[in-house]
């Protein structure tokens, strides 16, 4: 990873020609406040840019098919000013910080919020009224500064026991590293990341973090100073960074910053040759199915809202196959989901 740092300007070229596959460079935050029968999403911060891309990809193949009439695709995302207008008409709102609140936008403010962007799946609290729409493929790894004490590998029983505060010094992970204090962070809570991450590394139930641990970092935004420390590890998004690192996809703080992401298991999480997440490593419990949620009377419905909802997300609707959703996902890190399988619904 360290010997790529050393080649801005070849993945600057690299990042420029796949931009270019696009429609054009996408908005943080939608251009124009959508009207009241467009589809408007917000949720997770981990596919925001993504999600705004494909609002540029889409509403431009509309337009240049002569169709004035059908709803638009907007996004807004995680991080960013408040209050904001979700729709012409509707009053201004707390913006939507990530999961939890958008979830909350979902069910309470029907007019206003149409999907939300979900980086983990189904949880036994969700309500049935829910339909979660598969995406893409992601994996989540750990991120560490360059240059730091932490290694260039851990296994998933070294990771439980730093988030557990078993192991709290970097000589008790190896002899070889530093006699320093781990410093683990995590997301804020209710993060997807987060929540995906305690579960993985307490194999299948979720671990409860130590007093050792910090909560409240942005997720996958490498650029907080706090995660500028030789001895600080945090969860990220291998998709995520690679879009950022690789492609071009980093916007003010929403960048990696003096991090990069590591192995685990003996397992690389980014293919450094594809400039993609490994896919060996995808097939590992620390892949993941990232989703689009929207509420199933919708989702059934026969109205403009459902038919547009199913002809953007649907198993063959724009972004599962169009060619310029596929370079999208490309783009922005993420592995494209098997035949027939993005588009599914549970």
């Amino acid at each position: 990873m360290r010997k790529t740092m050393g080649k801005p300007l070849a993945v600057a070229a690299l990042a420029g020609s796949l931009v270019g596959l696009t429609g054009g460079a996408a908005l943080a935050d939608p251009p124009v406040v959508p009207n009241p029968g467009d589809i408007v999403g917000v949720g997770s911060q981990t596919t925001a840019p993504l999600f705004n891309q494909f609002s540029t990809d889409y509403n431009a193949s509309l337009t240049a098919a002569g169709d004035t009439t059908s709803p638009r695709l907007y996004s807004f995302d995680a991080v960013g000013t408040s209050p904001i207008v979700l729709k012409a008409g509707t009053p201004p709102v707390a913006r939507p910080t990530g999961i939890p609140t958008g979830l909350a936008h979902l069910h309470a403010v029907p007019s206003s919020v149409d999907f939300v962007r979900m980086d983990r799946g189904r949880l036994p609290t969700d309500p049935l009224t829910d339909t979660f729409v598969a995406l893409a493929k992601d994996a989540v790894s750990w991120a560490a500064k360059s240059g730091g004490h932490a290694p260039a590998n851990l296994t998933t029983a070294q990771l439980k026991d730093i988030y557990t505060c078993v192991r709290t010094n970097w000589a008790q992970i190896d002899p070889s590293l530093p006699n320093a204090t781990i410093k683990p962070y995590l997301p804020q809570t209710g993060s997807g990341l987060r929540d995906f991450f305690l579960k993985t590394i307490g194999g299948g139930t979720p671990v409860v973090p130590g007093a050792c641990v910090t909560t409240g970092v942005q997720e996958n935004q490498g650029t907080d100073p706090v995660l500028n420390d030789d001895d600080v590890l945090v969860p990220y998004s291998v998709g995520h960074y690679v879009g950022q690192f690789y492609y071009g996809r980093s916007t003010g703080s929403d960048a990696p910053g003096a991090l990069t992401v590591r192995a685990i298991d003996g397992i690389a999480s980014v293919n450094t040759v594809n400039q993609s997440i490994n896919a060996p490593f995808a097939a590992t419990a620390w892949g993941r199915v990232l989703y689009t949620v929207v509420r199933a009377a919708d989702w059934a419905a026969t109205d403009a809202r459902g038919t547009a909802l199913r002809r953007i997300f649907g198993i063959t609707g724009w972004i599962c196959k169009s060619a310029t959703a596929a370079a999208d996902f490309k783009s922005h890190g993420f592995l494209g989901l098997p035949v027939n399988a993005c588009g599914t619904t549970s």
